[in-house]
């Protein structure tokens, strides 16, 4: 290709640009090189001019497409000394022409600074005391007491007194020496005397001073219901959520039940006083406080509690502020000058006092102004995913048509979404391209010009994965563009590994052509803005703001709410406010973690994102939920952003979200002012979508198999082998295919074995091998679930994701495994056969001929159905799907909960019976498809049908319930004669219904309704070679004993607890293991592509997390770990 590079740099900036730019191309100009170059060699310039950039870098790149025609393909640098299409222009002023901090919606832009800036002065007043001095010194080495944020707090307090906003502010601004006094003389010291007020009751007549307090005491971390001795939670009751910052005591704040009589009154003692009677600081409070009297005299201020965008941006800003400033050091010009010679620290560097106590509350205070005067237009500087091809292009193949309807009605609602957010769904189903459809969508809504931010979050790493690779090959996108980050980095370590792999041996096919997929990418200049240029430095800050489209695995954006820790929430705060959400797959997620998807989801809409689902089993009552809480957190962000006409004075008036549905057959759009209107848009396309599927193409049939298992327990898992054999048998007959490469024809198919449970699906993996198979009959079983080693687990997903793409039929019997197998067996029929967990339902791109399934919730069917010929057209007559009437639960626990762990039955919510032939209707049952989940009844029954009782669940779960109003907690004080309301329940939908004084400014709720919480207690594993080489150990890596935290070490585990399964357990007549079977030559492979050392590889790869067991464990690399049962 032909590049017409132009610069636009200035001082260093243009002496480094050309020193590179000369070494690719040939000057046409002081500031302009043309030259023709390799897709290859231009992504170098590219990296070339990305390193050495610095504020005053501007490089755009044109690529002459013909005579008549130039195309921008990227900038570095300040983008905004081009235009969108990479123009310069003829001349620049200073003047300010177009004026546009008139165009500024940040409504309460003041209130944050105020709130920002004079909490930022207070925060750390606390550090005066002689602990934590004694601490920097060294001196005093025990857990606090009371943490200088709770004591800063109760100086304020003290000094706010019984007063009112005016009269505190007042006296702030003008002090005397009897001011000064308060400080100290009414402090009360928690823990000295008796009885102590709750600081946030006594300030409750200064709603400006409880603010502030909030942000002072918020600073590191937010308010925690107190934990027991022993670490478990506290008690918890409903009324907490009743003017829940009323409640708070130290024991919110740090631990408090064990006391050093000794040292605790070091905690109370200022024998250097404070830092507000410096000149500087008096200075700067004076100033503020008269701001802030102005600001209490205009219209509509007051009550910044009941603000959460106000109250959660000013947070923001402080701890951004703080963190920064704290790691300046040395002669850092970021520092504030202050006079020499004050007695009081605030922190240390390698060893050594830092920074002075006034010189860093005054620095925190400039730069939280600096910060909160930043955040306006931050956004405009990170960059964006602009003008891309693969994004625009229309789609060839008539499948997909209906993304380009879908696109051009997201085109239309651009302008009102951006003004009163977006919420959208898409129900297309499996095969459609729905993940190429959300970025099509997202990229409608986004900017022509500016182009598009967009985050893609998951449930689970391999989704994430699997996503971000089609991005990566879909649209041609490089690191710059595409950040995927998931939480394991030794398992995107092993998928780039076989990625590599699969490439060199040629089994990957695929050419980023940029003719298809050219796009221009908007950089940003970091180091000239004040708010990026403080965040950017941390690399993990880094990796989720700085590409345009990020693929994350939800825990990477669930911080945002779910932190208690403060600098956790930083970027993804951040990240919200500055692009948009994609929620993937949101219904595959447990029941219990779907309040904080609720949370983030009224986040989302809190920050200004826009918001689009993406499922095809979308049930109503989940979709009505997170609608209602991005709704109602949208509310606020149009209080303190909308626009002109669009502003509310109440997070209650109604707000018309613009709102889509699309699928492959049709595509809604309204603005919906209300739930209700919402309910009936959806109810209304969810129906049109039912009657849809009805026609459709039939792909999988069902039918029941009876269960009738004995009450021997050691006999039941040989019973359900012969039972699940029999049906796999019978299944193969119907649905396989003929080996077209064999001499002899050789029937070969690929099925399912689901079961609800590891330990018995290791036991029934075990009778199978004993059962063998008949005459003529070959089996390749696959054991598959989540306690393998993470090398073994990635080779057997690796296996399987080779085998079962079944999009060309055929090639299956062209890969090495496959085809080695087939030659070395000469029996005509050939099962391969995976017996998986529930990990075989979700995050697989799998095709399976067959499935034979052990129930648990129809969610789990329709899932499992949906990898019956999932790459495949074509009608099928006979039934591929294969259901037991109930499940082994069932027969091992009578008369007690069935459907459950997995599944929805809980002990509120039991069935009357667990035979899925009375559970489930014909409809339902002989066609396994998606219409029950996302259509309700208008009564459920969800004691006698299975899918009533989901949707009863979710129900309780994600809508609002019946309230009751209950009186006023004791010692807590009602103001006016306003009702106080106790919720009647704990769901998802307190977070937004509560006022938010009460549910957002405390970590009560997240702390209640865990995100991914696991109370089976797990221990970490780890496989690793023996000292000789010739086996390997299993070893526990546990807290190193009086080592600091976070630091392991290794303990080998008893041979006694690490029973291994002989490999003649698992071999039979006609039967055999399906993948890796010596864990040992497997990791001695895998250290050798990888070129490191095998201890190490395993210290990697090797490891495992099991729940605990008191009798240890039974492990062979071929049906993973089980507990032993000694």
């Amino acid at each position: 290709m032909n590049i017409l590079l132009i610069s636009q740099c200035d001082k260093r900036a243009l002496t480094e640009t050309r020193r590179i730019l000369d070494q690719f191309g040939e000057r046409r100009g002081e500031r302009t090189w043309q030259t023709p170059i390799t897709q290859a060699g231009l992504d170098t310039l590219r990296q070339l001019l990305r390193k050495t950039a610095r504020k005053n870098t501007a490089v755009a790149c044109h690529w002459i497409r013909g005579l008549d025609h130039s195309e921008l393909l990227w900038t570095v640098g300040d983008a905004s000394r081009f235009n969108s299409q990479g123009a310069v222009p003829t001349n620049t002023t200073t003047r300010n022409i177009l004026r546009r901090e008139d165009e500024n919606d940040w409504h309460t832009g003041e209130d944050i600074y105020l709130l920002t800036a004079l909490a930022a002065l207070l925060h750390d007043l606390g550090k005066a005391s002689k602990a934590f001095q004694m601490r920097l010194e060294g001196k005093l080495e025990e857990r606090n007491q009371y943490r200088h944020e709770w004591v800063s707090l109760r100086l304020f307090e003290a000094f706010v007194g019984t007063d009112d906003d005016p009269t505190w502010l007042a006296r702030l601004a003008a002090p005397t020496t009897k001011d000064d006094e308060t400080w100290l003389a009414r402090l009360q010291r928690d823990g000295l005397e008796t009885p102590v007020s709750r600081p946030f009751a006594q300030l409750s007549h200064a709603p400006l001073a409880q603010a502030i307090g909030w942000l002072v005491v918020t600073h590191h971390r937010l308010p925690t219901l107190p934990r027991n001795s022993d670490g478990s939670l506290g008690t918890f009751t409903l009324g907490l959520l009743n003017r829940t910052l009323e409640h708070i005591d130290a024991g919110w704040n740090e631990r408090t039940d064990e006391m050093n009589a000794q040292t605790l009154p070091y905690y109370w003692q200022f024998p250097h006083g404070l830092p507000v009677t410096t000149e500087l600081w008096r200075k700067r409070a004076a100033r503020l406080a008269q701001r802030l009297i102005s600001l209490r005299e205009k219209p509509n201020k007051g009550q910044w509690l009941s603000n959460p965008y106000v109250m959660h941006i000013s947070r923001l800003s402080l701890m951004l502020a703080d963190h920064y400033y704290s790691s300046l050091s040395g002669k850092d010009p970021g520092r504030v000058a202050v006079p020499k010679g004050y007695p009081l620290h605030a922190n240390t560097h390698e060893g050594k006092v830092n920074q002075t106590l006034d010189e860093h509350l005054l620095g925190v205070a400039q730069h939280s102004s600096e910060v909160t005067h930043a955040l306006p237009r931050f956004d405009e500087q990170l960059p964006r995913l602009a003008r891309h091809k693969g994004l625009r292009k229309r789609s060839q193949d008539e499948r997909f048509r209906w993304q380009d309807k879908a696109a051009d009605t997201a085109a239309t609602m651009r302008e009102r979404s951006t003004r009163h957010g977006a919420f959208i769904v898409n129900m297309a189903s499996t095969g459609c391209g729905k993940t190429l459809a959300n970025a099509r969508i997202m990229y409608a809504l986004a900017d022509a010009e500016r182009g598009m931010r967009c985050a893609f979050a998951m449930g689970l790493r391999t989704l994430t994965l699997q996503t971000g690779r089609a991005f990566r090959d879909l649209l041609g996108l490089g690191d710059e563009d595409l950040a995927i980050r998931v939480g394991g980095s030794a398992s995107r370590a092993l998928f780039e590994h076989f990625e590599r792999q699969a490439e060199a041996t040629g089994s990957a096919s695929r050419q980023a052509l940029l003719d298809e997929n050219a796009y221009v990418t908007f950089e940003s200049n970091h180091d000239a803005h004040p708010l990026l240029r403080r965040v950017m430095h941390d690399p993990q800050v880094h990796s989720l703001l700085a590409a345009p489209l990020l693929v994350c695995t939800i825990d990477h954006l669930t911080p945002a709410t779910e932190s208690e820790r403060g600098g956790r929430q930083i970027a993804p705060m951040l990240r919200l406010m500055s692009g948009d959400l994609v929620l993937d797959e949101p219904d595959d997620f447990d029941i219990d973690d779907l309040p904080a998807l609720t949370r983030l989801v009224h986040w989302a809409g809190l920050l200004g994102s826009r918001v689009l689902l993406s499922s095809a089993t979308l049930p109503p009552a989940l979709v009505q939920g997170l609608f209602e809480a991005y709704r109602n957190g949208r509310q606020h962000f149009q209080r303190n952003r909308g626009q002109r006409g669009d502003r509310t004075g109440s997070a209650d008036a109604a707000l018309g979200v613009c709102c889509a549905w699309f699928d492959e057959f049709n595509q809604s759009q309204a603005d919906c002012a209300d739930a209700s209107a919402f309910a009936t848009m959806h109810q209304t396309f969810a129906v049109k979508r039912y009657a849809r599927l009805a026609k459709a193409e039939v792909r999988r049939r069902c039918e029941l198999l009876p269960l009738n298992l004995g009450a021997n327990r050691e006999q039941q898992p040989a019973q359900f082998a012969e039972l699940t054999l029999n049906a796999v048998l019978a299944l193969h007959a119907q649905h396989h295919s003929i080996d077209p490469r064999s001499p002899k024809p050789k029937r070969v198919s690929f099925g399912l074995v689901r079961m609800a449970n590891i330990e018995p699906l290791v036991e029934v993996a075990l009778a199978l091998y004993q059962l063998g198979a008949p005459a003529s009959v070959r089996i390749h079983l696959c054991t598959y679930h989540s306690q393998f080693p993470l090398l073994i687990r990635s080779n057997i997903e690796r296996q399987l994701d080779q085998a079962l793409n079944r999009r060309e039929p055929e090639a299956v019997f062209d890969l090495p495994d496959i085809r080695q197998r087939l030659d070395a067996h000469d029996e005509p029929d050939q099962l391969f056969i995976v017996l998986g967990s529930p990990v075989t339902e979700v995050g697989r791109d799998h095709d399976y001929d067959w499935a034979v399934v052990e129930p648990s919730s129809m969610r789990s069917l329709i899932q499992l159905a949906g990898r019956i010929r999932r790459h495949r057209d074509g009608e099928c007559n006979t039934p591929n799907l294969r259901v037991f009437d109930t499940n082994l639960r069932h027969f091992r626990a009578p008369g007690q909960a069935a459907f459950c762990r997995p599944g929805f039955e809980t002990a509120d919510f039991e069935l009357d019976t667990h035979s899925m032939a009375q559970l489930l209707s014909a409809t339902e049952r002989d066609v396994i498809d998606a219409r029950p989940r996302i259509v309700a009844l208008a009564q459920l029954q969800p004691r006698s049908r299975l899918v009533d009782l989901e949707h009863a669940r979710m129900r309780q779960t994600m809508l609002v319930q019946a309230a009751n109003t209950a009186p006023t907690a004791p010692g807590l004080r009602q103001r006016g004669s306003a009702k106080v309301g106790t919720p009647s329940v704990l769901n998802a939908t307190s977070w937004w219904q509560l006022p938010p004084a009460d549910a957002l400014l405390t970590a009560v709720l997240p702390q209640q309704q865990r995100f991914r919480l696991d109370v089976i207690k797990r221990v970490d594993l780890l496989l690793r070679p023996t000292d000789d080489g010739e086996d390997y150990e299993l070893v526990q890596l546990m807290d190193k004993p009086k080592g600091r935290r976070g630091e392991k070490q290794f303990v080998v585990v008893d041979t006694s607890q690490n029973q291994r399964i002989p490999d003649a357990h698992v071999r039979g007549v006609g039967i055999e293991p399906w993948g890796q079977t010596d864990y040992l030559q497997a990791l001695i492979e895998l250290a050798d592509e990888l070129d490191m050392p095998v201890a190490d590889c395993a210290r990697r790869f090797g490891t495992v997390t099991l729940p605990e067991n008191a009798n240890g464990w039974r492990f062979h690399p071929a049906l993973g770990f089980t507990k032993w049962k000694g």
